[in-house]
């Protein structure tokens, strides 16, 4: 019997040799087909399952040496062993041909049965080593690509459909990976086969004591019903756990494609189990960066009679650290202090050079002070105890019943006015803070009753492949209409101008005089 069950293709124009051929390899445990011709044989090896030809040098049709040649210059079957037999073709001038136009073994008739067999075993052998040492390389390169690619998702949900998506080009099968977030949440990645979009699901995991380390075993494919797996095929699972602590990971792909390399499976797991430990903390360490960051802005808005007032602010969803984005609104004798800025640099020391000014502008403003001589104080305060930080900002001062404002910039982005179909921008030209240079007055103008006036930083509107001026155009046009809610007004300014993946912090400030 041989080692693993293999189909022979026999091809001889001779019924009884064929026989012969037939009845010795049947005996010794392979499955046969036959064929007579070399268009018939070239026919069957394109349309089934071939694990080895046995050929005859001289064929009607074609010869042998040519239906060898054909065969192993396809690149789907240049893998599939061949050996020739002959009776007729038999000097040195042949073999050597036939060997030479890709024929593995040359046999000369007579021939006995046991020579045959142990030449298609040896061959099988050889053929069969070589297919799993190429299919071993090919997929340990496509699980190095989907290590990276894990590794390189921006988030939860695309790490596991980037997992999902290399375990099926890995595997040449559906395949699902399966963890749990940072919340607890447990979700499924899903690949229905190579090429194919992954998605991702709610899915539960299964509740097992499952010790620290991997291991693989056999499940029913009914148990996982999150794709059309293969019909009457069990599923090979990968279960890693790095901790005791930490939730356990979960790779399936169909059995018959996980085939021997198991151990590629259970790399694939771990590589895995580590990126989503990464995701886990990364987080969680994000909320925790947030969370300060957002305490250290106003909690509450000031109820101003004449005035409708929203803020949004809407930290980068790319990277944990906090950004040095703020804003602030407050009431000081009667008139509305609002304020707009961005210290420079993503991290928690931005955080807290960003609270620093914004308690400044507060104290200097409390004192009295116009809004261009708080900036000016404020930048004297920058270049004397945080030498080196750079921070913009607009400044106005409102007052409500007559909808004047002082407003004074620091190199910050323009505020947009908007009254019925007319959009301007409010700009003042001036250096930014931390920056030794002459600042300008206050500019002063009027907010007419029923104006709008959008303050925001740059995560707005700035994007890495397109001109700030093209994104300061598409808030105009997306400021033409103004909600009468202005809190549903600025979600929608969010959510028509920043990507699905906010790379910035995004701050916006929306005041409206009645």
């Amino acid at each position: 019997m041989p080692s693993e069950p293999a189909t022979v293709l026999v091809v001889d124009d001779s019924a009884t040799k064929r026989y012969l051929l037939v009845n010795w390899l049947t005996r010794a445990g392979f499955d046969v087909l036959e064929a007579e011709t070399g268009g018939e044989a070239l026919d069957r090896i394109g349309r089934e399952e071939i694990d080895l030809v046995v050929l005859d040098v001289r064929l009607p049709d074609v010869s042998g040496f040519e239906v060898a040649e054909r065969i192993k210059s396809e690149p789907a079957h240049n893998a599939l062993p061949v050996i020739h037999v002959s009776a007729h073709a038999v000097d040195v001038v042949d073999r050597t041909q036939g060997l030479m136009r890709g024929a593995d073994a040359y046999l000369v008739e007579p021939i006995e049965p046991e020579e045959l067999v142990a030449t298609a075993e040896a061959v099988l052998r050889y053929y069969r080593a070589r297919r799993r040492a190429e299919t071993l390389a090919e997929r340990l390169i496509r699980l190095a690509d989907t290590t990276l690619a894990v590794n390189a998702a921006p988030n939860f949900p695309r790490m596991l459909e980037a997992a999902a998506a290399g375990a099926a080009t890995i595997f040449g099968a559906p395949a699902v990976v399966l963890a749990e977030t940072y919340d607890g949440e447990s979700l499924a990645g899903v690949c229905p086969g190579p090429g194919a979009t992954p998605s991702v699901t709610p899915w539960r995991v299964p509740e097992e004591a499952v010790p620290v380390g991997s291991r693989v075993r056999a499940e029913p494919p009914e148990r996982w019903a999150l794709l059309d797996w293969p019909a009457g095929e069990p599923l090979t699972m990968a279960v890693a756990r790095l901790r005791p602590d930490w939730a356990p990971l979960y790779v399936l792909v169909p059995e018959r494609a996980a085939g021997q390399e198991v151990a590629v499976l259970t790399q694939l797991a771990q590589a895995v189990a580590g990126a989503v430990e990464a995701q886990r903390l990364y987080d969680e360490e994000h909320r925790i960066a947030v969370t300060l960051q957002r305490s250290l802005l106003p909690r509450r808005l000031p109820q101003v009679a004449g005035l409708d007032l929203a803020v949004r602010y809407e930290p980068a969803s790319a990277r944990t650290e906090v950004g040095g984005d703020f804003y602030e609104l407050v009431m000081l004798d009667g008139h509305l202090l609002v304020a707009v800025g961005d210290v420079a640099g993503h991290s928690l020391y931005a955080a807290t050079v960003m609270a620093e000014l914004r308690h400044a502008v507060r104290a200097y403003a409390v004192e009295g002070h116009r809004p261009a001589a708080v900036l000016t104080r404020v930048d004297e305060l920058m270049r004397t105890l945080l030498p080196g930080e750079l921070a913009t900002i607009c400044l106005l001062l409102l007052e409500p019943s007559t909808g004047r404002i002082r407003m004074a910039s620091a190199g910050h982005l323009p505020p947009l006015m908007v009254l019925g179909d007319r959009r301007e921008f409010v700009t003042q030209r001036a250096p930014l803070l931390g920056v030794r240079a002459d600042r300008p007055d206050d500019f002063e103008f009027v907010l007419p009753p029923g104006a709008t006036l959008v303050l925001y930083t740059d995560g707005l509107v700035e994007r890495r492949d397109a001109d700030i001026d093209e994104g300061m155009r598409a808030l105009a046009a997306c400021a033409a209409r103004v909600e009468p809610d202005l809190d549903r007004f600025c979600a929608r300014l969010l959510v028509e101008l920043t990507p699905s993946e906010i790379n910035d912090d995004v701050a916006v400030v929306a005041l409206r005089r009645h």
